[in-house]
């Protein structure tokens, strides 16, 4: 019996010589990683979201728990009646999940129920104030409308919001009684307009936009 237990351990003792020490850190080690899926998202039991990704990671054990989206993913959000009310695409995503905060990161394009289209290299998306907001250079395609800035709002539809720091967009003519805007609420049809202008009204226009950017 003796010499069958100092075996007994001198095979253990093998064995725990053979194994590596393993440091386990939540920030970076995630508890799950799915590879290639699709899956829709509901709330009170009315399917809201879709989410399209090539490669999902969750951090639930983090300090701040988190979700990574390394590979990207493609985004829906549905109306109550199941229309598509935006699509959202980034190369690099995070979810924040007691935040319900969104990071969207490189190549961002964002299109609404109106055909308008966003895109930007970053963006952020707050579930719980039902905010979508950047503070980086952000591009607006409508139709002939072209705007262009630093800084932006907009509630989560995408269709009523606005650039903090105009620049070099591309507006449309309507009328002489027409005046700038930067604020839009797109559920209105509200066109961006400007009259023509002369140089004494153009160095007005740079003058008043040089203010607000100070």
């Amino acid at each position: 019996m003796v010499v069958v237990m100092l075996l007994y351990l001198v095979s253990c003792k093998d064995k725990n010589d053979n194994i590596a020490a393993f440091n386990y850190d939540p920030e970076v080690v995630p508890t799950m990683v799915t590879e290639s899926f699709t899956t829709l998202i509901s709330d009170s039991g009315v399917t809201q979201y879709k989410l399209v990704a090539d490669k999902w990671m969750v951090f639930d054990k983090a300090k701040e728990p988190f979700q990574f989206f390394p590979s990207g993913l493609y985004f829906e959000r549905f109306t109550p009646d199941f229309e598509i009310e935006a699509t959202v695409v980034a190369d690099t995503a995070w979810y924040y999940t007691e935040k319900e905060l969104w990071k969207l990161i490189s190549n961002v394009h964002v299109e609404n129920m109106q055909g308008e289209e966003f895109f930007s290299q970053e963006l952020y998306w707050d579930g719980k104030s039902g905010r979508v907001y950047s503070d980086s250079y952000i591009e607006i395609k409508r139709g002939d409308t072209r705007l262009k800035g630093y800084g932006f709002e907009s509630n989560e539809t995408m269709t009523n919001y606005r650039i903090f720091r105009p620049h070099d967009g591309l507006l449309p003519f309507k009328d002489e009684n027409s005046t700038d805007s930067l604020s839009v609420d797109s559920t209105e049809n509200e066109v961006f307009d400007r009259p023509q202008q002369t140089p004494q009204t153009q160095s007005v226009v740079a003058n008043s936009i040089q203010m607000m950017n100070e």
